[in-house]
């Protein structure tokens, strides 16, 4: 299998598991809807549980990427990135085929927390943390780090939210929360 078959494999496969779940998607369905064999799919990933780290990996650095260039194109300012976090949310929530956080879900099918999927998850959500005290940090809040798990817990309550309900405004409301936090969070002396 091609450098490129392989990644296309590794997309279509990420499309089943977001739409699916991990567990409820299995193989014979992975080789059906992306018209690999599965002699093809076990001789490039041992285990489904490979393939799963490989889209996990893939799905980190799409989401990542997009999220982090909406928030720079939103605003060029470190704090203003920050609360622009909600608005690239609010942006997603609203596409066609959302379906809540593939590593939220990956966590809940995979819960014991040594297992490899869910610490591929918790590294998403790591990265993630870093970024925002990076930010925090830029912006000149004291402790960014606490600022940031804080920006964290409201980013993940939306997300969960956004995939649960159909009534309530999850970004914008964890958007005025962030501004609530981020007004009354100490800053460093100039």
């Amino acid at each position: 299998m091609s450098r490129n078959k392989r990644t296309e494999l590794i997309r279509k496969s990420l499309d089943l598991f977001y739409r699916n779940g991990f567990h409820a998607t299995g193989m014979d369905l992975v080789a059906k809807e992306t018209g690999v064999s599965k002699t093809s799919i076990y001789k490039h990933f041992r285990t489904k549980e490979d393939l799963i780290l490989a889209v996990l990996r893939l799905r980190d650095e799409d989401f990542r990427n997009r999220l982090i260039r909406r928030m720079e194109d939103l605003s060029d300012t470190a704090e203003g990135q920050l609360m622009a976090l909600f608005d690239a949310l609010e942006e997603w929530f609203q596409q066609a085929g959302f379906q809540g956080c593939m590593f939220i879900k990956a966590s809940a099918e995979f819960q014991q927390k040594e297992h490899p999927i869910n610490v591929q998850a918790m590294e998403h959500k790591r990265l993630l943390l870093e970024h925002f005290t990076a930010l925090a940090e830029a912006a000149g809040f004291e402790n960014p780090r606490d600022l940031a798990c804080q920006i964290l817990v409201l980013k993940e309550g939306a997300i969960v939210l956004a995939a649960m309900s159909h009534s309530c405004d999850p970004a914008s409301d964890a958007r005025k929360a962030a501004q609530v936090l981020l007004r009354n969070h100490p800053k460093n002396d100039p």
